[in-house]
């Protein structure tokens, strides 16, 4: 591969890259999208989809796509502590467009998102292409340096966006100040078969004490299990065996018991998910903007990181193509991306206290503590009002904006 010259380079080619691609593609934008893998088969990643990434996902034009290759409707939430459910919540009774949440594996949203891409002569996904760093002339990014297949090779751009995740090396070598939060708590992920008397569109949190899990049902005829350690209590935990797993599983959810025994059968069948959540004060410096996990780490409850990176996607990117084709784009896209933080930081504010709440409620242990969170769900239970404006924020605030907006 030899040198490119492109308008907008795009670190990482998950939901926030990809779908910033598409947009900018459709536009007339000359975008190439760097992605690691050679593959989207990510498992244990992003399947969850709020009902305001649905939305956003009707507006770009590929829902139906997705549906045709396979998802699931998620219809309600239930909660259960100790035994008994305490809050339960049907998607029908929110009147929005998209009501619904969906679970979908994540190789199907990409592949939809890179083939609706992939129809534009301005858009370039190269695959098993990492950046190893960035270039930089007058105080500004202008560009990245990568390594492929067939070697190292400059790509230069107007403007280069870090969607490459929690994890994200634009953030790291972007001299951009960041400061990860750890949680109380990991997660451990595994797959087993739903079992024959869960219905397929219930997501259910199952509560005992200090320790919860997460039961998603995934397309077609299985259920993601998320389970909380204490953090870093991965080791302790694997040092116990197998069995201690299991065990897990037996108090939360007894139904699951026999088909997780055959199905994970040592932890090489799970996925760890260490917590934590990234306050980046400033997105972008001139030539730079990071989105999505990049610029603001969430947590897994609720399913919002997919949420706020595709809504970030669709945020920046008419700002950036309206912004590379002024002549003076180097202050232009300064200035948009600076514009695009103002915007989005309010509403992943909200979405990181909402969720650092239910973290911290999850954590209670004691008998006072245990009786707090009990009442605080009976009392959304009881009340309609309630219950939608709690879940309001964290599903339907795009939505809910866009209704007002009319």
């Amino acid at each position: 591969m030899g040198p490119m010259a492109v308008d907008v380079c795009v670190v990482g080619g998950g939901p926030a890259g990809l779908a910033l691609g598409l947009v900018l593609a459709r536009q007339g934008v000359e975008v190439v999208v760097v992605e690691q893998s050679g593959h989207f088969n990510r498992s244990f990643r992003g399947e969850s989809v709020s009902p305001d990434a649905v939305f956003v996902l009707d507006r770009l034009g590929v829902l139906e796509k997705i549906k045709a290759e396979g998802a699931l409707t998620t219809e309600r939430m239930e909660i259960t502590e100790a035994g008994r459910t305490v809050l339960r919540s049907e998607f029908r009774d929110y009147r929005y467009p998209h009501r619904y949440p969906l679970e979908l594996p994540q190789p199907t949203l990409l592949g939809v998102l890179d083939a609706a891409a992939s129809g534009f002569d301005t858009f370039t996904l190269l695959r098993k292409t990492s950046m190893v760093g960035l270039l930089r002339a007058g105080g500004a990014v202008t560009g990245v340096l990568v390594k492929g297949p067939d070697g190292e090779a400059e790509i230069s751009a107007k403007v280069t966006v870090g969607a490459d995740g929690r994890y994200s090396k634009v953030l790291e070598m972007s001299g951009l100040e960041n400061t990860r939060i750890p949680l109380d708590r990991d997660v451990v992920w595994f797959k087993a078969p739903l079992p024959p008397s869960w219905d397929p569109e219930t997501y259910r949190v199952r509560i005992s004490g200090d320790r919860h899990g997460l039961f998603i049902p995934t397309y077609p005829d299985m259920v993601r299990v998320g389970f909380n350690i204490p953090k870093g209590g991965l080791k302790q935990l694997r040092a116990q065996g197998i069995g201690a797993l299991h065990a897990k599983i037996d108090e939360l959810a007894p139904e699951l018991s026999e088909l997780v025994r055959a199905k994970v059968t040592s932890y090489s069948d799970t996925s760890m998910l260490d917590i934590f959540t990234t306050i980046v004060p400033r997105w972008s410096r001139p030539g730079l903007v990071v989105i999505g996990d990049a610029a603001h780490t969430l947590s897994p409850v609720l399913g919002q990181g997919v949420n706020h990176a595709l809504i970030d996607a669709v945020t920046l990117a008419p700002m950036l193509a309206k912004a590379v084709r002024r002549p003076d784009h180097r202050a232009a896209t300064t200035e948009a991306t600076a514009e695009f933080q103002r915007l989005r930081e309010p509403e992943v504010r909200r979405s990181r206290a909402l969720q650092l709440r239910q973290e911290r409620m999850f954590t209670f242990g004691s008998k006072a503590g245990v009786f707090l969170r009990t009442s605080l769900y009976r009392a959304m239970n009881a009340s309609p009002f309630l219950q939608r404006r709690v879940l309001s924020d964290a599903y339907f605030r795009l939505q809910k904006r866009e209704n007002s907006g009319r």
